[in-house]
């Protein structure tokens, strides 16, 4: 089918999102004990060097995910093409810099009039603790959503409206954290016949069908 010109507006507005991860690190080190004497009672960190000096290292290299998934292959068929009518299912994976911890494929097609675009971001982050608090700044910055029960350790949903020249797009995304990983997904749409954009309902729980078929794929890879 011919690719038919979007408005500008819209065109940008589908641009791959740049995501930016938050990274963490901890140093530690422990004195060596010394020998007690009549005149020096042992401290506890003194008589259990070994045991002071080793439990804060094996915490920071502990790491629940230590690669992304691929992003192409982490949603069913039938959620892509129920989602996005008539794109082609193997998506096109977006170029990253470090494609071990960040990976993003995205699916488009107009079929007909109709629009839609969807997007899977996977991050992996240094600890718990930086992908907690991206999560928090991202939540932070879209603000007017809500939590989504039963998705990863914390989910987050929103969704928004624009009009450009009147034409009506509505997006709709889902972040989640799953220990220290981060998953975004981004869905909207448009009828360039209308004009109109699709319901927030629709869009909303369009969304989140992915962002649980994501996560899903995130957590099958740890178990593998």
């Amino acid at each position: 089918m011919r690719d038919l010109p979007l408005p500008l507006a819209l065109t940008a507005r589908l641009s791959p999102v740049v995501v930016l991860a938050c990274a963490g690190w901890a140093l530690t080190s422990g004195p060596f004990a010394a020998t007690p004497t009549a005149q020096h009672k042992p401290t506890q960190q003194e008589t259990h060097p070994t045991q002071s000096a080793s439990a804060p290292s094996t915490a920071a290299v502990s790491k629940t995910y230590t690669s992304a998934p691929a992003p192409c292959t982490s949603l069913a068929e039938k959620t892509i093409t129920s989602l996005v009518p008539g794109a082609k299912t193997a998506g096109k994976e977006i170029p990253s810099t470090d494609a071990k911890v960040r990976r993003t494929c995205s699916w488009n097609a107009l079929k007909g009039f109709d629009y839609r675009w969807l997007d899977v971001s996977f991050e992996i982050m240094d600890s718990d603790a930086a992908a907690q608090k991206s999560y928090q700044e991202r939540t932070t910055e879209k603000s007017g959503g809500g939590a989504v029960p039963g998705l990863g350790d914390t989910a987050y949903s929103v969704v928004n409206l624009t009009t450009e020249d009147k034409q009506q797009t509505r997006e709709g995304v889902v972040m989640v954290r799953a220990s220290n990983a981060l998953v975004v997904v981004t869905y909207n749409g448009s009828d360039f016949e209308t004009k109109k954009a699709p319901g927030t309902d629709e869009i909303n729980k369009g969304a989140i069908k992915a962002a649980r078929d994501a996560v899903a794929t995130l957590e099958d890879g740890r178990k593998g």
